[in-house]
């Protein structure tokens, strides 16, 4: 599994639009701008992502692009669900097709774990996490 371009471009405009989100919107050639992205890919990208629900476009010349969630709310793995599609190592079985014990072992042994693993990880971070504004796991304690 390789998260592509994509959807690393599609986490990127969605961590730009929650740190502009003083502002009623922001212009996507301003997103690309920063991010040092073609407009043109991103606005791809922000289709598919405003299909899904995660942001909004407001209409206009001087339109642009504002979550439709608060950040605490989007989860990174229904993005790149969103924007990949299924996140398995390995594709399941299709309709009538069988393996072998040995294939079924090293389905169950190894890839099975890694698709849960890999889904763990990614559907336990939020936008707001990635964000340094909540983060369940870096709740470390420094002391000087």
């Amino acid at each position: 599994m390789k998260i592509s371009t994509r959807g690393r471009y599609g986490i990127r405009l969605l961590i730009d639009l929650a740190e502009h989100d003083t502002e009623s919107h922001v212009a996507l050639a301003s997103i690309a701008e920063r991010q040092a992205i073609s407009a043109r890919y991103l606005e791809q990208v922000a289709v598919i992502l405003r299909r899904a629900g995660f942001i909004r476009s407001v209409k206009g010349a001087s339109g642009g692009y504002t979550l439709a969630k608060a950040p605490t709310d989007i989860v990174v793995g229904d993005v790149l669900r969103a924007l990949e599609g299924d996140m398995l190592v390995v594709d399941n079985l299709r309709a009538g097709e069988t393996e072998t014990k040995l294939q079924s072992c090293i389905r169950k042994t190894v890839y099975d774990r890694l698709n849960a693993r890999v889904a763990t990880v990614v559907d336990r971070k939020t936008l707001a996490s990635l964000l340094g504004t909540v983060d369940p796991d870096a709740s470390y304690m420094y002391f000087i």
